[in-house]
């Protein structure tokens, strides 16, 4: 059950960075071209990132945390989308002006006000998904404004800059990653902290998605766009849900980290009544416990265990694997009985926290990260190991037990991350990157980066922003979609459907066939926007078919309304031939004239008919079964209202004589 939250009351609120993959020819930075996506490779490199001074001589905690993971950075790079810049052995290029172009476009659509000057900064990144250690990114617009719900949602900043690699695997202390996306251009879209409920969240991000799609020049498809949520209750810090990749995913996100917040600061005030009220009230004594555990009967602490899993996930010393041979560890944590079990997000607790911190900092990410006495095995056996291990630690009734396995200095490591975890705790909640899950859950990614890490990069001239630029650009921009959706509603398109055409790119196309022929645009936006939809999921393939062929398919239905009855048949045969006009398919199937003898038919029908039917006696079913007969034959030649008349008058008439001789 997923407990319910009174979003007001909680002070919740929350802010939107959509990031979406710009539609350009090359990369940001370099002339490498953009979405040649590779799944081979043609070498490997392999690179450690280490922290740097800010501009103010202070490290970012990210990058310190970062530092203390001892990763193993593995890139593989394909010759075909990556050159020396990706791995920094060659100074930037100047930055692509077309991507430029197009986020001016997206500030104009979104209402920013657009810089004189792009300036080029550094963002600093340890994680390793950009080899240089930071992203270069800047400034276009700033101060937008879009209407949300009847009211306003605010734009705070819009920034260009380069995408990052695409994670491969990340296992213990080594992380892989594929360097095909690196670079390619996207824009960030910040909002300002607007929204109120889940529901809003999910919403704001597909209005942002729409603007962004509404002029056709970014990416679509899978991980083109991905969204970080940021989250905060009253009383509690951001937090940021990295890398949403779906909007429907963002409703359950946001509730759970709600929750969990306001969690977090229930267990703040419960550690403060128990005399944790600053970070040096906290005490975590741990002491390495191997021995006590070698005739354990829990298969996860044993040393076969630990081999065999190591064996199993291919886990190499030096790669994966920490320093030190297999250990256990045990923390004593004093006067935290209870905490352990307390309760975080739906169906989480405190001790999923620590384990989140354990398996990203000391890189002990096998399964179950942590054993602890509130959640102990419950066996006869590994009662008397709980037992016998608080007797080790000298634990008292109000202290708690946490044990970790793995190489022995990462598990010193991890009971000092469980030890300043809990002085995060004391103070509430963490400022955190958090991970995504398709179930609403989050599990910790790093430490929320601080504006320590944003820095000038001095090797990118800045790009000077003329007002006859942004007018050129601002000249052909599409119609914004709360606009267009306003003008499809008036013209009795559903808001689902023109939602679907502003997202896929059809709704342009919608515009331009209904002003080409003269269709309605509910008929053209119903075609395109369900009927085709339909045919394309059953593997038809209508995205073969030029636009003129649409525009005389439409001319054809406007001339002679009966075809619009044989559409389907009709579209399927133009997309199986894309190259031959539709007059050709319209008279090879002899469709649009109508047969001059049907009506000789009918009686064949109604006998038929009555033969089939189960309730004789009953007109209505009759000429159902009559009209179904005729039908298949008469379709896109003879308006079906026009045949179910002279099946009634028919019908009628048969049943008048029938009397008559009676």
């Amino acid at each position: 059950m997923i407990p319910t939250l009174d979003y007001a009351e909680a002070g919740f609120v929350c802010g939107l960075e959509v990031h979406q993959q710009l539609l350009t020819r090359t990369k940001l930075f370099c002339r490498c071209p953009a979405g040649l996506y590779t799944e081979t490779h043609d070498g490997t490199v392999l690179r450690h990132m280490r922290p740097t001074l800010s501009e103010l001589g202070e490290y970012d905690g990210t990058a310190l945390m970062e530092f203390k993971t001892k990763k193993n950075i593995v890139y593989l790079l394909n010759v075909k989308n990556v050159c020396t810049y990706e791995m920094d052995d060659t100074p930037p290029f100047l930055v692509n002006q077309e991507a430029i172009d197009v986020a001016i476009e997206q500030c104009l659509m979104l209402g920013c006000d657009i810089v004189d000057e792009v300036q080029i900064a550094r963002k600093q990144y340890l994680d390793g998904s950009i080899p240089t250690g930071f992203q270069r990114t800047a400034v276009v617009g700033v101060n937008g404004r879009i209407p949300f719900r009847g009211r306003t949602l605010s734009v705070t900043q819009v920034t260009v800059e380069e995408d990052s690699c695409r994670e491969v695997r990340d296992r213990g202390h080594c992380i892989v990653w594929r360097a095909d996306r690196l670079g390619m251009p996207l824009i960030e879209t910040v909002t300002g902290p607007d929204l109120r409920t889940p529901d809003e969240v999910e919403e704001a991000i597909l209005l942002i998605g729409r603007v962004c799609r509404s002029t056709g020049h970014v990416r679509t498809g899978l991980g083109a766009s991905r969204q970080d949520v940021n989250v905060s209750v009253r009383g509690g810090r951001r937090v940021e849900i990295k890398g949403v990749p779906k909007a429907g995913w963002a409703p359950a996100l946001v509730h759970g980290e709600a929750w969990r917040q306001v969690n977090l600061l229930k267990l703040r005030d419960e550690l403060h009544r128990r005399g944790f009220a600053d970070p040096g009230s906290i005490r975590v004594d741990s002491q390495d416990v191997t021995q006590l555990f070698a005739a354990t009967e829990i298969p996860v602490l044993t040393a076969e265990g630990w081999g065999r899993w190591v064996e199993a996930e291919r886990m190499r010393p030096g790669f994966e694997l920490g320093k030190g041979p297999f250990r256990i560890r045990a923390a004593r944590l004093a006067g935290l009985a209870g905490t352990l079990s307390w309760p975080t997000q739906p169906e989480h607790v405190f001790a999923h926290e620590l384990a989140g911190r354990v398996r990203v900092i000391a890189g002990l990410d096998q399964p179950p990260v942590l054993l602890h006495s509130e959640a102990w095995p419950d066996t006869r056996g590994a009662r008397s190991e709980l037992k016998r291990l608080r007797g080790r630690l000298r634990c008292g009734p109000d202290d708690a037990v946490v044990v970790v396995w793995g190489p022995e200095e990462d598990t010193v490591t991890a009971c000092e991350e469980i030890r300043l975890r809990y002085v995060d705790a004391v103070q509430g909640v963490p400022n955190e990157t958090r991970q995504p899950f398709a179930d609403g859950s989050t599990d910790f990614e790093r430490i929320l980066p601080g504006p320590d890490r944003m820095y000038p990069d001095t090797d990118s001239p800045p790009t000077r922003v003329a007002r006859e630029r942004v007018a050129r650009l601002a000249g052909p921009l599409p119609e914004r979609p709360w606009d267009r959706e306003a003008r499809y509603a008036a013209a009795g398109v559903p808001a689902s459907t023109a939602h679907w055409l502003i997202r896929r790119g059809g709704a342009a196309v919608v515009d331009r066939l209904a002003a080409a022929t003269g269709a309605s645009v509910r008929d053209v936006a119903f075609l395109f926007g369900e009927r085709l939809k339909g045919l394309r999921r059953k593997g038809v393939p209508v995205d073969a078919v030029p636009e003129p062929r649409w525009e005389e398919l439409l001319h054809a239905f406007a001339a002679r309304p009966v075809l619009k009855q044989a559409w389907e048949p009709l579209v399927r045969a133009v997309a199986a031939e894309p190259g031959s006009p539709v007059a050709g398919h319209l008279a090879a199937r002899g469709l649009g004239e109508e047969p001059a003898a049907w009506r000789t038919g009918l009686a064949e029908a109604l006998a038929s008919a009555r033969e089939k039917a189960y309730r004789k006696d009953d007109p209505a079913l009759v000429a159902r079964l009559a009209l179904a007969r005729l039908m298949p034959g008469l379709l896109g030649r003879v308006a079906a209202d026009e045949v179910a008349a002279a099946v009634s008058a028919a019908l009628a008439e048969s049943t008048r004589r029938e009397e008559v001789r009676a």
